[in-house]
């Protein structure tokens, strides 16, 4: 399906998956059980779900993001005051989907929803899966938190979200989702510098259909029709395609100096890569977030041919670590002494984490007061300039972090290797 540009930007297609989630949804709204009559929390325990994908091309990601957040707690003591803090860790991912699931989103925030002593849910790592674990989470005034989910309309409307958004997310229409990673929003003017200063002429944008695919590629087809770039056509590919072959000699045609891929690393990306550096071999490369996995750079993990490397960059969250004060500097060490190599979303899961703790205590008021849900959803959003491993931001109205950078990443060997932060 390719989408031209005209004077305005074409707006997002629904993604089957979340289409199916979101009608699934309206059958769950009702009194089903799965809405407590009151979130206040009984006891000295407080649990907490986290919902990520541990199975998969993205399980590099999900599995570093929750040892980010083993390490917050941990760094905590498992407790905030008199409270004991249990983490219940679940994977969004199953094996036929290859990635995250909307129908098991769904059965873990249900999870987090029955289970009284619930105090908050971090997830979901992929801004589709976030989509649908929201409006759940939303009717049981569940604080949300996800580490990385970037789609622009989870929390925002305008010409870089579809028709509804934000607001079909909240059926309560009170705000409970927050994220500690910059929005496709600050993705995308990064990727408007970077295409830029290539020459890129002529730029193919393809995604795969998903939500973080496709919000991320008209993201950046609206950023790039401000800044006067030249995007000759965004086409959506098919994720479950057997060849890539006359795509990618349909893409030549157009003669593209620049080819931006925006997809998740279970959408067949490898062979999409492949396809396009063959018929484009003079084109330079570029990838959203998404990508930034082992499965798609490393070519012992399946990943693209290591000839492709000079030829492709990269955007992830993560900046390098002379970017982050001197607590996140602290992090990256004790992870890599913990766990090995840092992955790109272990310090957002931290983040994550430290936050919901930094709203439980404030919640008690440091005396010890009840908590209750609201009442820790209340500080998420009253959070201002909280210093952090990230650095130091705020929460607006909103539910977005008021950081602003992104890191760009080069692939060498089959690694990424940090080039430079920029903000977008």
């Amino acid at each position: 399906m390719t989408r031209p540009l005209s004077g305005r930007i074409a707006r997002r297609p629904v993604a089957a998956a979340l289409l199916v989630a979101m009608l699934a949804l309206l059958s769950l709204a009702g009194c089903d059980g799965t809405t407590p009559a009151s979130n206040r929390i009984r006891g000295n325990k407080l649990s907490v779900y986290v919902s990520l994908p541990l199975i998969g091309p993205s399980r590099w990601s999900g599995q570093a993001a929750l040892n980010g957040v083993r390490i917050a707690l941990a760094d905590a003591h498992d407790a905030v005051g008199h409270y004991r803090i249990v983490l219940h860790p679940l994977d969004d991912a199953t094996v036929s989907s290859r990635g995250w699931n909307p129908g098991q989103t769904t059965v873990n925030a249900r999870a987090a929803i029955k289970n009284p002593s619930t105090v908050g849910y971090i997830g979901d790592l992929n801004s589709g899966a976030t989509a649908v674990a929201i409006p759940l989470l939303n009717r049981a005034d569940m604080p949300q938190i996800s580490p990385t989910s970037t789609a622009v309309g989870l929390t925002e409307g305008g010409l870089q979200a579809a028709p509804g958004e934000p607001q079909k997310y909240y059926p309560d229409k009170r705000r409970t989702f927050v994220r500690v990673i910059p929005s496709d929003r600050i993705q995308s003017g990064v990727q408007v510098q970077l295409q830029r200063e290539a020459d890129c002429g002529r730029i193919v944008v393809l995604d795969d259909g998903e939500v973080d695919g496709t919000d991320a590629a008209v993201s950046f087809d609206y950023a790039a029709q401000q800044a006067g770039l030249n995007v000759v056509s965004t086409v959506q590919y098919d994720p479950n395609a057997t060849s890539y072959a006359s795509l990618a000699k349909g893409i030549a045609k157009k003669h593209p100096t620049c080819v931006l891929i925006s997809a998740l690393p279970q959408s067949h990306p490898v062979a999409l890569t492949e396809a396009i550096g063959r018929a484009l071999p003079d084109a330079d490369l570029f990838a959203t977030a998404g990508l930034a996995e082992p499965s798609y750079v490393d070519p012992t993990h399946g990943g693209i041919p290591l000839a492709l490397d000079p030829r492709l960059t990269i955007t992830a969250g993560m900046l390098g670590p002379q970017d982050y004060p001197s607590a996140g500097q602290r992090f990256l060490r004790a992870y890599a002494r913990r766990y090995g190599p840092v992955q790109s979303d272990a310090i957002f899961g931290y983040a994550a984490m430290s936050l919901l703790l930094h709203a439980i205590r404030a919640a008690t008021g440091g005396v010890g007061h009840q908590v209750t849900r609201s009442s820790v959803l209340k500080q998420l959003f009253k959070t201002h300039d909280l210093p952090s491993v990230l650095g130091t931001y705020s929460i607006d109205s909103n539910g977005d972090t008021t950081l602003d950078r992104f890191g760009v990443y080069r692939v060498v060997d089959g690694q990424l290797l940090f080039w430079q932060a920029r903000r977008g």
